[in-house]
């Protein structure tokens, strides 16, 4: 292999490289110029190619071709006498310049000829006909994009392959041999496709070298003849939609003259095609202004416009939109819906999107009901609660809505979108308890599942846990209770490792648990650290103002739950509601509500005073009495509401002939609570009989 040495590192230079290393009949052992930051010099350096500044050191007899590219005449000269005296064969610059004008020219030609092919290849796949050519041995050697989706052909399958092994049906063949062009041939395919093809012989030099197939598809064609053929078929389908439309529609002309209605129109407004068609827009309306006029004024659509149509006065709602063909207003068509019908549909909406609510916290803010000066400030308490991470204690007697504002505080916080855990302290045996709330490991105890238990602290981990009726954990419970809060870690039962936790605590009593310190019943420590953010929720008798809008929220619940269409309650039944004080609260009203619509008749749509199930006045009478004793001595509010508390128990105990179950069940307690109730006011079955 000849070994070569570049003088000048120049474009023409740099070109002459890129040749010489891609040749295999000669080798570049050095470049040499003057700029070292010169293009040759550097493809030279990245190469791996010797390079220099001077090229005297480099010419020996090693070398066996210099190709000077300077254009230097006396460097030229220099190397003339240094290539003879070395015998060394000298390319001068008028040679390297000529190499590289015709490099170039040809680099000029191949991007012009890649230019060409590549313009033909778009313009070739660009059009809607399909193409197909084969050359003089009847081989396939083009296939453009709409022949390969005609066809149902790939280019890389047919190209290179006989004619007739890909189009058993063509007739290129006929044409490679006659050399005569057929125009305008139908002609049926394999896949059930019908074409229209014109066939040319390709021809050069008098000699036939190809042939080229031009086709296009004429099975839409013939099919939407077919269909103009049966414009008066598709007018019938057209008028079948419109009238067995469900929608009320109205279709009026540029000048607002009515041309079609729908019988549902007519049902809905109760105006007849008489009284319709022929007439300007404005015939149909009761109250409001024609949106069917303003859409031809504006030449833009309405939507969602209250109005009042036909004799009746139908409160409606209009979407109107214009008819334009080819930029030209042809009229506009308008749709109306039954506001009565939305309305249902809202109100069922409404009430469905609360029960399919996939959340496990199911209520937020807005399904708490309550717009008394109490309920706004124990709201708003507890908003702030949800925007901190702190413990929260709700506070209230049963039936407030402890449960709905956990729910709510919980889905307006930040762990919203992490479960939601819900403990019934009192529900829950206390053997059983700490394992349930803890978790446990394996063998911690007979029949302890295999690998243990995660506990609902772990399963509430990230989210919130809500401890509803805390005052009734055990102390023992208690200080593990304290330990999860103040180190925020827990520990399973039979297990000695950590588990660190992130849970926000949430609990609820309706316990006054200040005595229960005093009794040494409820840990103070753990009270200091629930007791953080307190939050109090009135009972239902400090807010009656509040019982119109829960009945109505209730009712639609209940409608819900029992088939029925209660629509709300006379002024009457709204006054005996008022005048009672619930102490029950509003688990005690949604009772009440539920059972008067249970005897209702179902042609009756509100609630009277006479389908109120009779209300305790005994209560009634007991509560004012108490009231007024309270009044007159020195006792405190807890005192007091421990007082009234025990009365109830006695008169449920009375009322239910001594059963604590159904005492327990009447008051909405569980029978552990109503035990530890009866044993803290030392209440006493055989004293009652």
């Amino acid at each position: 292999m000849k070994k070569c040495l570049i003088v000048g590192a120049g474009r023409g230079g740099t070109a002459l490289l890129k040749i010489l290393v891609d040749a295999d009949m000669m080798e570049v052992i050095a470049v040499v110029d003057k700029n070292a930051e010169s293009p040759g010099v550097l493809l030279a350096q990245k190469l791996g190619i010797k390079t220099n500044k001077d090229w005297k050191g480099l010419l020996t007899r090693d070398v066996d071709v210099v190709v000077e590219a300077t254009g230097d005449i006396e460097l030229s000269t220099e190397l003339k006498v240094a290539c003879e005296r070395a015998r060394v064969v000298l390319i001068p610059s008028s040679v390297a310049t000529l190499i590289f004008n015709l490099i170039e020219e040809k680099e000029t030609l191949i991007e012009q000829l890649t230019n060409y092919y590549s313009k033909q290849d778009i313009i070739i796949n660009s059009t809607h006909d399909g193409m197909i050519a084969i050359d003089e041995k009847s081989l396939v050697t083009l296939v453009n994009k709409s022949a390969e989706r005609m066809l149902s052909v790939s280019k890389k399958e047919v190209v290179g392959k006989p004619i007739q092994a890909i189009l058993p049906a063509s007739k290129l063949g006929r044409v490679l041999q006659t050399g005569k062009v057929e125009i305008n041939q139908k002609q049926e395919i394999k896949n059930g496709l019908t074409i229209v093809t014109t066939r040319v012989p390709m021809v050069h030099n008098g000699k036939v070298i190809g042939a080229l197939a031009v086709f296009k598809d004429i099975t839409e064609i013939e099919q939407m003849a077919e269909e103009v053929t049966n414009l008066k078929s598709i007018q019938t389908m057209l008028e079948a939609i419109f009238s067995s439309s469900d929608d009320a529609i109205s279709v009026v002309d540029e000048n607002g003259i009515g041309l079609m209605i729908n019988p549902a129109y007519t049902r809905l407004t109760g105006l007849t095609s008489e009284q319709v068609i022929g007439m300007p827009a404005t015939a149909d309306i009761s109250e409001g202004e024609s949106m069917h006029m303003h859409v031809l004024k504006n030449r833009k659509a309405v939507r969602g416009t209250r109005m009042k149509v036909g004799p009746k006065k139908k409160d409606v709602v209009v979407n109107v939109a214009p008819v334009i063909v080819d930029g030209k207003l042809k009229g506009s068509v308008g749709v109306l819906h039954d506001m009565s019908e939305i309305k249902s549909l809202t109100d069922e909406l409404e009430r469905a999107r609360q029960i399919i609510r996939t959340l496990e916290a199911k209520y937020s803010f807005d399904d708490i009901i309550g717009s008394s000066e109490e309920m706004e400030f124990a709201i708003e308490q507890a908003k702030l609660a949800a925007s901190t991470p702190a413990t929260i204690l709700l506070r209230g007697e049963s039936g407030t809505g402890k449960e709905l504002f956990a729910h709510a505080i919980h889905n307006a916080s930040e762990r919203k979108y992490n479960k939601f855990v819900r403990v019934n302290c009192a529900a829950i045996s206390e053997s059983l308890l700490e394992s349930e709330l803890f978790g446990y490991e394996e063998g911690a105890f007979s029949g302890a599942k295999r690998g243990g238990k995660r506990g609902l602290f772990e399963e509430a981990n990230g989210g919130s846990i809500f401890l509803d009726e805390i005052g009734e954990l055990s102390v023992n419970i208690q200080a593990k209770l304290l330990r999860v809060l103040q180190e925020r870690e827990i520990l399973r039962v039979g297990g000695t490792k950590s588990i660190p936790i992130n849970v926000r605590v949430i609990a609820a009593t309706n316990v006054n648990l200040e005595k229960a310190i005093n009794k040494s019943t409820f840990r103070e420590d753990l009270y200091y650290r629930i007791n953080r953010m307190p939050i109090y929720i009135p009972p239902l008798r400090k807010r009656k103002e509040d019982i119109p809008a829960l009945c109505n929220h209730l009712i639609l619940k209940i409608n819900q739950d029992y088939g029925r269409k209660v629509t709300g309650l006379t002024v009457l039944a709204k006054k005996v509601l008022i005048d009672y004080d619930w102490p029950g609260n509003v688990r005690e009203l949604e009772n009440v509500l539920g059972r008067a619509m249970i005897f209702m008749r179902f042609n009756e749509i509100e609630i009277d005073a006479h389908h109120i199930p009779e209300l305790c006045e005994d209560n009634k009478e007991e509560i004012s009495k108490e009231v007024s004793i309270n009044h007159s001595n020195s006792q405190s509010l807890a005192e007091k509401v421990q007082r009234f508390e025990k009365e109830q128990i006695l008169l449920a105990l009375k009322r239910n002939d001594g059963n604590k179950t159904a005492t327990a069940k009447s008051l909405k307690l569980s029978i552990r609570n109503l035990y530890y109730k009866m044993e803290k006011y030392n209440i006493e079955i055989n004293s009652m009989q």
